[in-house]
């Protein structure tokens, strides 16, 4: 169920359809996110090493993590927090993420403006709503 609000702030959950590379090298990672109506939103120019992560946390391997999500991992166990969601938007050109972590006392604690294939990174690892603005989403031909 889409997130309401004024039409321009409107958010539609997504599902990661695709991952994988734009280049022989696996140095840009490129993915697609789909929404249940069809509307995709294509993403590229992130880095490889984040695409295969997510390529590997959608597969259910999460034996080994890089170091900045094993941050995020101690700091949200040290102060009973988790996950709950992500929201992905433009800003200044760029697509950028808020994640929102829900405390131990029920409150939501958003962290905003981050790289958005980072904050899906973290959303397939712990296994999160991804939502995007519907602004972004395009029907595909």
């Amino acid at each position: 169920m889409a997130e309401e609000g004024p039409a321009e702030e409107r958010y539609v959950p997504v599902k990661v359809e695709a991952v994988g590379f734009a280049d022989e090298g696996g140095l840009e990672g490129v993915l697609t996110l789909r929404a249940e109506d069809g509307r995709a939103l294509s993403m590229r120019s992130f880095s490889g090493e984040v695409a295969s992560h997510i390529a590997r946390f959608i597969s259910g391997d999460r034996s080994s993590i890089p170091t900045i999500y094993n941050i995020v991992e101690a700091l949200a166990e040290a102060f009973s927090t988790h996950l709950v969601k992500v929201e992905i938007y433009p800003r200044n050109g760029v697509l950028r993420a808020d994640l929102y972590f829900e405390r131990r006392d029920r409150n939501i604690m958003p962290l905003k403006g981050f790289r958005a294939s980072d904050a899906i990174a973290l959303a397939t690892f712990y296994d999160v709503a991804i939502y995007v603005r519907e602004s972004l989403l395009q029907q595909e031909e």
